[in-house]
């Protein structure tokens, strides 16, 4: 991985992860969208980046730096979960089928969604701007710390 692709792969991530909360807005504002955002931190675009064992994003930014956007996106997924919840059944295995069919959730669950979301935006906002810490201390590395 060279540095360039590097700073282009933490350039995605910060954008998957946008784009999720942008579905994530649109559902609660009643709108379908596609392509629903996946329920398992490991399979989201921005998981599948920061798991993926060919990045070597451990060893290039180091490990507190590594281990502080795991821990956020971790978080990320807790609260995010709590709104999945709301919205499918246990029983059911489609994503967001509750929410699609907007007569089966009551507007308390609505609400209790919403102020869920502030949480989410949060978290987001903190993620973010470790992303972008990384994208400076990526920056800042000698090329030859990449492989």
């Amino acid at each position: 991985m060279t540095k360039e692709q590097a700073l282009e792969d933490v350039a995605k991530a910060k954008y998957a992860l946008e784009v999720q909360m942008t579905k994530l807005e649109d559902l609660l504002g009643g709108l379908d969208v596609p392509n629903p955002i996946a329920a398992a931190k490991e399979k989201c675009e921005f998981g599948k980046w920061l798991y993926s064992d060919d990045n070597h994003m451990r060893t290039i930014l180091g490990e507190l730096f590594y281990l502080r956007l795991e821990e956020l996106h971790k978080q990320w997924f807790v609260e995010y979960m709590k709104i999945f919840d709301m919205f499918v059944h246990e029983d059911e295995k489609t994503f967001f089928s509750k929410l699609l069919n907007s007569s089966s959730i009551s507007p308390l669950d609505l609400d209790k969604a919403k102020l869920y979301f502030l949480e989410l935006e949060a978290t987001t906002k903190e993620l973010l701007v470790n992303l972008e810490k990384s994208e400076r201390r990526l920056s800042a590395l000698n090329p030859s710390k990449f492989h």
